[in-house]
């Protein structure tokens, strides 16, 4: 019987599959069949976990088939980051008027991570304090207690000098980091598409000729990786579907009622600072309520995924076509926001615990000393957190050390650490569109008409 329900399971997942390829052919728009594709998924899951949630042999069986697709799609995405990082930087920096305006975007952009990051910190803190956290209230299993173990045993890197992460993002080896080797490696491939395009760039008036021919393997490499970006963009509805059907069928949901506190509270602070993304960018005269609408698909993706490194394509995309944002500005706050000032992973979550475990310590979590110091810590060690699952346990593991908290508590949450991430990295990649817009805006670098243009549909497989 539980081959017969596996094997009745996929042929669900493969008929809504049908359904949204039929959407595809009558040429349904990209944001409806995203819209669709969810909605599916989130019946599909539901119904698996209602009726298999017992039985995880069907689910064993299940799973990795619905994985196939879902991790499949967020598999593609990141065999194309690399490329469309490289080409794309490299060809934005051609096309610069003047080469000082690279420097000034890249401070606009991770100033800005870097000031959101300490704003989230902050609302981490507000939110932990305004429901009562407390590590001393919660009761561990087996599970937490060996991640718990784990995690202190784990804290060589995490207490890592600022200027020894700094010193981590440089690339000695470019063609390693374009591997992915490291943790960093995206950010490393970013530095060193910013130094090639600046001496592709420099050498424009003594040797014009090898200038022009630069010029031209650059743009056609841009075309070819673009076109790339949208044949495998176009399969964001089938990974969206896969992606919430497994995330629903998968979840444990007693875990989620036993931690119930922590998962309102982490909501609440990430809600709070999605409000906040809407308000800095209608001070620099974006309307964020068409913000919302443009930003939603890539923001629903990341959701499910999360992973902001695999997101960074969706993202490049939503900002150059549906919110007239430079394609240099797009691409560096897109890296630069898988690593630096990465509000849900590297802002508020670590706050969060750090209140959290203080008591069990001694420490008052009202203390506004205590409170003003998480708030620095975390804003600067969010340099080098890396947009992927696990993102958020590192960035713990190096505030709770800096403050000499006890790191093995951040354990006791690992089972409800999936339905958290969730939220988290959506608001990771909101903030990188927050830090391109005010980037964008304060560089002139943003055409309006075409962000405030709701008739530009978001289908970014049309946009190439």
């Amino acid at each position: 019987m539980t081959l017969l329900f596996t094997i009745l399971n996929v042929a669900a997942l493969v008929l809504c599959i049908g359904v949204i390829f039929w959407m595809q052919s009558k040429r349904v728009t990209f944001s409806k069949r995203v819209l669709s594709s969810l909605g599916m998924g989130i019946v599909l899951g539901t119904i698996l976990q209602l009726v298999f949630g017992k039985n995880r042999a069907v689910l064993a069986g299940t799973l990795p088939w619905y994985g196939l697709v879902g991790d499949g799609y967020v598999g593609l995405l990141r065999m194309i980051i690399i490329p469309l990082v490289m080409v794309s930087i490299i060809a934005a920096i051609l096309k610069l008027k003047d080469a000082r305006n690279l420097g000034k975007m890249s401070a606009s952009v991770i100033l800005t991570l870097v000031l959101t990051a300490a704003i989230a910190a902050t609302v981490g803190e507000v939110s932990a304090l305004a429901y009562g956290l407390d590590a001393r209230q919660l009761t561990q299993g087996s599970a937490e207690t060996a991640r718990a173990l784990s995690l202190e045993q784990s804290t060589g890197q995490a207490k890592m000098p600022l200027a020894s992460k700094i010193l981590e993002i440089i690339p000695s080896n470019p063609f390693k980091d374009m591997t992915g080797a490291r943790s960093t490696s995206t950010l490393a491939v970013v530095i060193f598409s910013g130094f090639l395009g600046m001496a592709a760039f420099g050498i424009r008036k003594k040797y014009p000729a090898e200038s022009e021919l630069v010029q031209k393997i650059v743009d056609a490499a841009y075309a070819v990786t673009m076109r790339l970006v949208g044949m495998i963009l176009k399969l964001t509805p089938y990974g969206v579907l896969a992606l919430m059907a497994h995330t629903l069928a998968s979840t444990d949901y007693m875990a989620i009622f036993n931690l119930l506190k922590f998962v309102l509270a982490s909501y609440t602070a990430i809600i709070v600072m999605f409000v906040i993304h809407l308000f800095l960018l209608s001070v620099f005269g974006f309307n964020p309520w068409t913000y919302a609408k443009k930003a939603w698909p890539t923001l629903t993706f990341a959701f499910m995924s999360r992973t902001s490194m695999g997101t960074i394509p969706l993202t490049v995309e939503t900002q150059t076509k549906k919110m007239g944002i430079s394609d240099a500005i797009a691409n560096f706050s897109a890296t630069f926001g898988t690593a630096i000032g990465q509000n849900g992973c590297a802002g508020i979550y670590p706050a969060m615990l750090a209140v959290m475990i203080a008591p069990s310590v001694g420490i008052d979590p009202f203390n506004v000393g205590f409170l003003l110091t998480v708030a620095l810590v975390t804003a600067v060690s969010s340099f080098g957190v890396a947009g992927v699952g696990g993102g958020a346990t590192f960035a713990a593991l190096i505030v709770l050390s800096s403050l000499n908290l006890p790191i093995g508590l951040a354990g006791l949450l690992i089972s409800i650490e999936p339905l958290i991430d969730m939220g988290r990295t959506a608001l990771n990649v909101s903030d990188a569109f927050v830090a391109g817009a005010i980037t964008a805006r304060l560089l002139g670098e943003v055409d309006m008409k075409i962000y405030d243009n709701p008739k530009i549909e978001a289908d970014p497989a049309q946009a190439v």
